[in-house]
């Protein structure tokens, strides 16, 4: 069963060997335990940051709590659209210096932030849920033009962590002249 080795020296060539063997075994565990330690260090901090961006992506929230527009002119077009907003429940202070509005309607879509001549903000930041501001956009002085009856557009805030927040606006069929819709 077991076949005797009669030469000594060949013993320790066998031995040798399978210790060479081992060695390299535990260098290539070695090494592919540094690449997994290192690939798993960089995917934690890949994902912390990910975890960081998608919980201010989704905690920082406007919202429109009261919308209306108003109209000056005679020929029942509605030039100005304003917004009351307020900040979400845990959100963090947004600054709607740095915010931009996207404005869509059925011909146009516009970009605007509150520098611009079109917007007039009543305040420079959010910073307790309950604050309001009062956003007023110009619609006239933009590319859009003015809301008239039976229009419809949907207005996008997005605040300086990049969440989002889309407000739908329909006018009604009829208005009358210079008066102001609640809840556009």
């Amino acid at each position: 069963m077991f076949e005797s080795i009669t030469n000594d020296e060949d013993r320790g060539q066998v031995g040798i060997g399978t210790l060479i063997v081992f060695i390299a075994m535990v260098l290539v565990a070695a090494i592919a335990a540094g690449v997994l330690i290192n690939t798993a260090g960089s995917l934690q901090s890949q994902a912390s940051d990910t975890g960081t961006e998608t919980q201010q992506a989704v905690a920082n929230q406007i919202e429109v709590v009261h919308a209306y527009a108003e109209s000056d002119a005679a020929d029942g077009e509605f030039e100005d659209l304003n917004l009351i907003v307020k900040k979400s429940a845990g959100s963090d202070v947004i600054d709607l210096d740095s915010m931009t509005i996207q404005y869509t309607d059925s011909d146009n879509s516009i970009t605007l932030t509150t520098s611009d001549a079109a917007v007039e903000p009543t305040g420079e930041a959010l910073t307790d849920t309950s604050d309001r501001v009062e956003l007023t956009i110009d619609l006239g002085s933009t590319d859009a033009g003015a809301l008239e009856p039976g229009d419809s557009a949907t207005v996008e805030l997005v605040d300086q962590s990049g969440a989002q927040f889309s407000y739908g606006v329909t006018m009604p069929q009829t208005v009358s002249d210079t008066q102001t819709v609640a809840d556009v």
